[in-house]
């Protein structure tokens, strides 16, 4: 694994500033992948609840590491950070908890050129600090933080990506593409593996959840770690496949209501949905294919499905007489490193609300996770999209129940 690509969590100065390095580099491409599209103007963006006017973005990113880092700010809440920004009216564009999300699109922003300018200003400061900071957890808080946040906004854009049909940056790592190795065959493995159902059997006991936090970083929804018995259960290798998913709409499964919660009912019903969000018939109106960052791809029968809500999930496991797993047994599985549970092509819905662990306490960075208890469903895992130095089978993500432009699929358990 190379510096870059180096866990984040205990990462020390030297990998840091790699993963920042490389980071920065992404964010200004995937910028530059937005705006050849057209999207660099705000006026030019949909104002859609579900993305942020790229200008917006790339000015946030630098942002938030000038104010957890070079300002060395105690909190998130305005007044927390010392001194000001080195744009005059910093903290009035790029601050998310004084700008409403329906106000990104009329703010009078920087130009391109220079919010790019600004955010290599900020790298440049926030290198130089990090080269004189001991390899200490709390000094080395804020960069981890500022790392990991940028990482997910990275993410976020390729959703952006995604939802606009705009192409990816064509000069970095292939996107859409799985980036794990081949399927190891259920029935090749003779230790606890269902053969036939492609289900790993597990006796359940007590793991710690949320992992030894005795040191490196930790967010604040992970904590705090606690013992945690885990009933036996049984669950599917791999993600629901493409076909298998295929065979739930053939079944019948998005008009028969009774598979369906009284929630996804409501959702479907709102987004007059037959299929997952970017699939399409082919001409013939016989089979299937999907679009990918606004291109025609073929469905492949044996990839996971993607891009389908917790609704979605929640009804063709009450089809097929499976149920989705708890973010515990989630947790207990991926940490038990059997070699036949894949994980990290796509995010995984749990049936979990995202709710907090027992003696949570808020991070510096207030408004994280604490707002969203109760209304977020949790999901596990990672994606193609998810850069290697955050993957962790301790991290908690978490979105609304009727998100599908995220890159989700989901896996099953035995009822």
């Amino acid at each position: 694994m190379t510096e870059e690509n180096a866990p984040f969590r205990l990462a020390g100065p030297r990998e840091l500033g790699a993963g920042m390095r490389a980071a920065r580099h992404y964010t200004l491409a995937l910028f530059d992948a937005l705006a050849a599209a057209g999207y660099d103007a705000p006026e030019r963006v949909p104002r859609l609840p579900i993305v942020n006017p790229p200008l917006w973005e790339l000015g946030h990113v630098a942002w938030f590491g000038e104010w957890f880092v070079l300002r060395e700010a105690s909190g998130s809440h305005p007044g927390e950070a010392l001194g000001n920004s080195l744009l005059a009216r910093g903290d009035d564009w790029f601050d998310s908890n004084t700008v409403p999300h329906r106000a990104r699109w009329t703010l009078d922003l920087p130009a391109p050129g220079a919010l790019k300018t600004y955010c290599r200003e900020v790298q440049d400061r926030m290198l130089d600090r990090l080269a004189r900071e001991q390899d200490l957890d709390d000094a080395l808080y804020p960069y981890r933080l500022a790392l990991a946040h940028e990482d997910m906004h990275g993410e976020a854009s390729l959703y952006t990506l995604q939802t606009l049909g705009a192409a990816p940056p064509a000069a970095l790592a292939p996107i859409g593409q799985d980036l794990l190795p081949a399927a190891v065959t259920p029935a090749q493995s003779g230790d606890g593996t269902d053969a036939a159902a492609g289900d790993i059997a597990f006796d359940g006991g007590v793991f710690l959840l949320g992992g030894d936090q005795a040191r490196g970083f930790v967010f604040d929804n992970e904590r705090r770690a606690a013992p945690c018995r885990v009933a036996p259960f049984a669950i599917a290798a791999d993600l629901v496949s493409n076909a298998d998913y295929l065979e739930f709409m053939r079944c019948g499964g998005y008009q028969n209501a009774r598979y369906w919660s009284e929630a996804g009912r409501a959702w479907l019903m709102g987004q007059e949905r037959s299929a997952p969000r970017y699939w399409r018939r082919d001409g013939d109106g016989g089979g299937w294919h999907e679009l990918r960052f606004g291109r025609r791809s073929a469905l492949d029968p044996a990839e996971p499905v993607r891009h389908v809500s917790l609704h979605e999930a929640e009804a063709y496991c009450s089809w097929a007489g499976r149920r989705l797993p708890l973010e515990t047994e989630w947790e207990y599985a991926a940490a038990a490193g059997r070699p036949e549970f894949r994980w990290g092509r796509l995010w995984e819905w749990s049936a979990s609300p995202f709710l907090p662990y027992e003696g949570f306490g808020a991070d510096r960075y207030r408004e994280y996770s604490q707002p969203w208890f109760g209304t977020r469903q949790v999901l596990r895992g990672a994606s193609f999209a998810t850069p290697a130095r955050l993957r962790s089978p301790r991290f908690r993500n978490f979105f609304t129940p009727g998100r599908d432009d995220i890159f989700s699929g989901f896996r099953t358990c035995a009822p």
